[in-house]
């Protein structure tokens, strides 16, 4: 009688917690679709532009607040079906200069990536497993100048969230989505995003590490529309906040639908690139 009256309880207490249970897996399918489809509606407000150019001043900072500068060259090449193709080249200073790297995105394979050293003559690839490394010596990873399709992480809603930026002091309307790379040598386990309600761009991003502790934040700003439809930022600030350092770069001139071809952006390109 006593194992009857505690299998009555226990059937009566699955009864009565079932609904709850289904509310949260509902609410947990919910969020996921709708981080899905806030990113899915931010990449395709930002297809079809088919390549641009652009100049950037890169600015290393570290702990103590010494500032080192570069300035790099860039263009990208739109891929239907796939990532982007895009190409960096070193003007200044004179110890970079020549030097090239070049990536192939990939939705869902593991990106391909090249960089040329002009001291070597040679173009070594990046290995795979170790895109979590810094981009010359800035605290942007190999990983982080990838075209982010959307393929390459899932997603969850959070909240919606006004947040202040330089542009918006009174705040802007986001919403905060949580994103799950699928890339597994990745070197974050999350990224929290601030997509902005209106342009459907990151106003901010944090990077979450191996541990699970924020690592680095990424704040655009200064977005200008290009063409009636793509919102490009002017700058992109980088902290890092378990070293100090801190990477802006700075971008001007952009220009599109250059008629930049597949012949742009191949590894022979690199040694050509001035």
């Amino acid at each position: 009688m006593k194992q009857n009256n505690i299998a009555r309880i226990l059937t009566l207490s699955t009864l009565l917690l079932a609904p709850l249970l289904l509310q949260a897996e509902t609410t947990e399918a919910s969020a996921t679709e709708r981080g899905l489809a806030i990113a899915v509606e931010a990449d395709r407000r930002d297809a079809g532009f088919e390549d641009f150019t652009s100049n950037m001043v890169m600015e290393l900072r570290n702990k103590q607040g010494d500032v080192s500068t570069r300035t790099i060259r860039l263009k990208t090449l739109e891929v239907e079906g796939d990532g982007d193709k895009s190409m960096s080249i070193f003007d200044k200073p004179a110890d970079v200069k020549g030097t090239a790297f070049l990536t192939f995105s990939h939705a869902i394979k593991p990106d391909e990536q090249w960089l040329y050293l002009p001291a070597l003559k040679r173009v070594k690839r990046i290995n795979s497993k170790n895109k979590s490394g810094p981009f010359m010596g800035s605290e942007f990873a190999y990983e982080d100048l990838a075209s982010q399709e959307v393929e390459k992480y899932s997603y969850k809603y959070i909240r919606d969230e006004k947040i202040k930026t330089a542009e918006f002091p009174d705040g802007v309307d986001t919403f905060v989505i949580e994103r799950y790379p699928a890339y597994e040598h990745s070197g974050y386990t999350r990224q929290l995003a601030w997509i902005n309600k209106d342009r459907y761009v990151a106003e901010k991003i944090e990077f979450y590490d191996r541990k699970n502790d924020l690592l680095k934040t990424l704040i655009s700003s200064g977005y200008k529309q290009y063409l009636q439809q793509y919102w490009r930022p002017s700058e992109m600030l980088m902290e890092n906040h378990q070293t100090g350092k801190s990477t802006l770069l700075k971008w001007e001139d952009y220009k599109f639908k250059t008629g930049l071809t597949d012949k742009d952006f191949s590894r022979n390109s690199l040694k050509r690139a001035r």
